[in-house]
């Protein structure tokens, strides 16, 4: 039997911010009091991304606009958000984990899974070693982190959200009548606030309803995905925790970025998606990559979020050919609504040697010429050295993310 330990931060975003700021030499420890990571309100990036265990007694949500949580909490203290940071924290806490299994693979910034098969005879008996890594996090890095322990990623990943924060859980098979099946069916993984409800319709209110109930009931519902979450209902999951190479090895590149009013028109729209696409062209020819899927998504004045996704017939890498896909998905997407927030994210990525020519496509091959050579002048010589006419006088060559700036785009 495997033995799969999932790795989370407790509250990643604070507790990072947190632990640098009393580095920095300061006094309170935000974690022990009502905080959160907010954006700057008057930028329209005023949204809680992560709070305190003390906020959430004033009923302060992820999400929610910075001024709304103020209301509930005035005396709430909101430090900025810092992405290099998180990006070193991340690192630092992958590269620890390295030290106990050379199979480990991360789910996102702030957690990740490792196989800790085999590993007793070097660290002990998992709790043992759950404890090792627990502690070595803490003491190298200052926060904490709750470890789940289990024979698949699965449950192993279940396991580490039954109790925090930092706390050694486990959930394996024969356990899972007793910690698993009780709990609401909304909590089970995979299980969407869309779903819930249409689940709950069905007379399936915890997991282990979910569990018991006839498969082919549920495919007839939702299709292959009612197998899914009945499998993980049952706890069956046999994917495999990725080796240490590839723990850096890159999924998917995105870029977006909020905007500083909303867009209306489909023409705004299209700039900048074009400043988007500089940069995520720029990432893909960067990391000798090319892109089989992009994906568009679009978040509206009133917080409502959807994204559209389309596979391509050929690999692509140029500024050109992303923006034009890009376009054609927004085009399919978009309900007209006033937008607040575009991104591009583009997977399915394969070296760019494997590239082959479609008589379907549209051959690129002169357009990649030229942005690389615009890639080598920016580089050499800064960003803005070489700046599309479109941009003058508008979008800020910073190329989307969180520094665009949008000089007078409406006129």
């Amino acid at each position: 039997m495997r033995t799969i330990f999932h790795i989370d931060v407790n509250g990643a975003f604070l507790s990072w911010s947190a632990v640098q700021l009393l580095k920095d030499g300061g006094m309170l420890d935000l974690r022990t009091v009502p905080s959160a990571v907010a954006g700057d309100s008057e930028s329209r990036r005023g949204i809680i991304l992560a709070k305190s265990t003390s906020a959430k007694k004033y009923g302060i949500v992820t999400g929610e606009p910075k001024g709304f949580a103020l209301q509930k909490c005035p005396d709430l203290i909101c430090v900025p958000p810092d992405f290099s940071l998180y990006t070193r924290n991340s690192e630092e806490m992958f590269c620890i984990l390295q030290h106990y299994s050379d199979r480990i693979e991360p789910f996102s910034i702030d957690e990740g899974f490792l196989d800790y098969t085999g590993m007793e005879q070097l660290f002990g008996p998992p709790l043992e070693g759950a404890k090792k890594i627990k502690e070595h996090i803490k003491k190298e890095l200052g926060f904490t982190v709750n470890i789940g322990i289990s024979s698949n990623k699965l449950l192993a990943k279940m396991a580490g959200e039954l109790e925090k924060p930092d706390k050694i859980l486990t959930l394996y098979p024969d356990e899972l009548e007793k910690k698993l099946w009780p709990l609401s069916v909304d909590e089970m993984f995979m299980v969407g606030r869309r779903t819930a409800p249409r689940l709950r319709k069905m007379g399936i209110r915890t997991i282990g309803d979910l569990a018991k109930y006839p498969v082919t009931l549920l495919e007839k519902e939702f299709k292959s995905y009612g197998r899914m979450l009945n499998a993980y209902a049952n706890g069956i999951d046999d994917t495999p925790v990725a080796h240490a190479e590839a723990v850096r090895e890159v999924k998917s590149i995105g870029n977006s970025t909020t905007i500083p009013y909303d867009v209306e028109k489909r023409e705004e729209a299209y700039k900048i998606l074009l400043s988007l696409a500089e940069m995520v062209s720029m990432r893909l020819r960067e990391g000798k990559v090319c892109a089989r899927e992009i994906g568009v998504e679009i978040k509206t004045t009133d917080f409502q979020v959807y994204s559209h996704q389309k596979k391509l017939l050929n690999s692509i890498d140029c500024t050109n050919a992303v923006y034009e896909a890009a376009k054609m998905i927004f085009d399919e997407a978009w309900k007209k609504e006033p937008i607040r927030h575009l991104g591009i994210r583009v997977a399915q990525l394969c070296r760019d040697e494997c590239i082959q020519l479609s008589f379907l496509e549209e051959d690129w091959s002169k357009q990649k010429q030229a942005d690389e050579a615009m890639d080598i002048l920016r580089r050499k010589y800064g960003r803005e050295t070489v700046v599309r006419s479109t941009f003058v006088g508008g979008i800020d060559p910073a190329f989307g993310g969180g520094s665009l700036k949008i000089n007078h785009l409406r006129k």
